[in-house]
Order: structure tokens, then sequence, then C-alpha cells
């Protein structure tokens, strides 16, 4: 637990134009909390009031220091003394009788739609996705100064955008590769295959066996799916010349099967593709 004196109390009275942007931090990883303050020592539009690994303590000194934007780890699994999902800091944050509405940018190692609509409904302004190449501390102080000037509905819609043209791009890559090797629009295992690939690219920390994902998704039994899967793998082997499958498919393949497993040639993809956004 941190807690840094402002440059300039105001008491209970808080000014959104007040330079620089005072910011609180609730993350629970020591190498992420020491690299925001090496950050903020090297700038001047942004004041560090307070660091905790608690939600519970952050709650507190949103009501002591009344921060402009709030960093908040979603997974706090290393908190001592708050909850390991942050997601009951925003309902709380809802409760507290504030003259303002601070920014609040989450920061977490998910990346799933789903879960973004589910913190932008609780009160999240923007998710940042730790393990994207571009993340940084820096470029999460950057996103506060940004939000700072643009009207909250304007930053809602960029987000969803944003969300939007990611899955997408993404989408058209695995469909791409597919049809590269043969896996065409016309078999039932490409739409399996595909929402495996995009669901390991969106949540690589998940625990969820991918099979089990996609069998509560399609409402199928998993070997439905699975055969579905490798089906679609024999079919394209068959069909595509020897010259595609090793230009497009360069992972080893068991001589003695002559076609890769369902998961051998779903993670294939999913480094791949990763690689490739």
């Amino acid at each position: 637990m941190y807690l840094l004196e402002s440059k300039e109390e105001k008491g209970m009275e808080f000014n959104m134009d007040l330079k620089p942007m005072k910011i609180l931090i609730i993350e629970d990883d020591i190498n992420d909390c020491n690299n925001f303050i090496e950050c903020i020592k090297n700038r001047n539009d942004i004041e560090l009031v307070g660091m905790t690994d608690s939600d519970i303590e952050g709650l507190k000194y949103v009501n002591q220091k009344h921060p402009e934007g709030i960093v908040l780890d979603l997974e706090l699994n290393n908190s001592t003394t708050g909850n390991a999902d942050s997601l009951e800091f925003l309902s709380n944050m809802k409760k507290i009788q504030l003259n303002y509405q601070p920014i609040i940018i989450v920061t977490t190692h998910v990346n799933s739609k789903r879960t973004y609509e589910i913190l932008h409904r609780s009160g999240a302004d923007l998710i940042l996705y730790k393990d994207h190449p571009k993340y940084s501390s820096q470029y999460v102080l950057n996103k506060f100064i940004n939000l700072r000037k643009i009207e909250p509905q304007a930053t809602l819609e960029t987000i969803k955008e944003e969300l939007e043209d990611t899955e997408n791009k993404i989408s058209n890559s695995i469909y791409n590769e597919l049809d590269l090797i043969g896996v065409t629009a016309k078999l039932k295992g490409r739409q399996y295959i595909h929402d495996a690939i995009l669901y390991l690219i969106q949540n690589p920390n998940s625990n969820q066996n991918v099979i089990q994902y996609l069998t509560k998704i399609h409402k199928k039994s998993g070997n439905t799916i699975t055969n579905g899967i490798q089906n679609a793998i024999i079919h394209a082997w068959r069909i595509s010349s020897i010259e595609d499958l090793t230009t497009y498919y360069t992972a080893r393949v068991n001589y003695e099967t002559g076609v890769p497993t369902p998961m051998e040639f779903i993670y294939y993809y999913v480094d791949k593709i990763k690689k490739e956004i």
C-alpha cells in the first residue's frame, strides 16, 4: 500500500481543469507499480496521489484524494487486503456520493469483448490489454491525458469501434489463412476452427478448455465439434496441393497420420496470427 501527498490539496473541492492530472493506481504487480512511479517522475502533467494493491483501500483513497483518473488492475491476485476481482470496486464506486466522475482505465490480461462490455457497463472508460505490444505504463498515462479532453459519449463510441475493428481484423486473418489451405466455407468445421483460434487469441490466460468453450457457444457435443474440425483438416490435406500446404502450414505433421491433430492445427494458427497482428 502506498499513499503520496498531493502537491496541492483542495479538500473536498475538485477542479477538473487542475494541472497536473491527479492519478490513483490500484495495481498488485510490483514491477508495474515501479514502472508507473518512474514514468510519473519524468512528467509534469501527471501527479500520483495514491497507489495500492487493494480495491478496498482504493475506495478510501477516492474519498480522501478525489483523483481525476484511476488505473484499475482487473486481476488483483496478489492483493493483501482486497478482492482478487476488482469488478467489485466499480460497483462500490457507484455508491460513493462523488461530485465528479473520475476517468477509469482498467488494465488486464483478459482480451474478451464480452468482458469488456461488462466493464464498460460497470463504469470503466477504457480497457487496456496488458499483453498488447504497445502496452506500457507511459501508454496508460498518455491515455489519461487524451481522455481528459474527450467527451464521455465520444470516448465510449471510440472504444466500441476499436474493439470491433480489432476483432474483425483477427477474424479476417483467420478466414484468409483457412482459405489458403482449402478449409472452405462449406465445411462445418471451419466455423469451429475460426471460433477456437479467435477465443485463444483473445483469452491467452484462460483456464477453460477450448473445446468446452465451443460446446457452450455452438450447443454441440465435444465429439461433434472435434470431429468437425478433424474432418475439415482431412478435407484440406486431400484437396490442396502439397506446395500450398508446405507453404502456408509450416509446422511438422505426424508422418503416420499425414495430417495435424485439431489442437496442433488450432495452436499453429493462434501463434501465426498473433505474430501478424
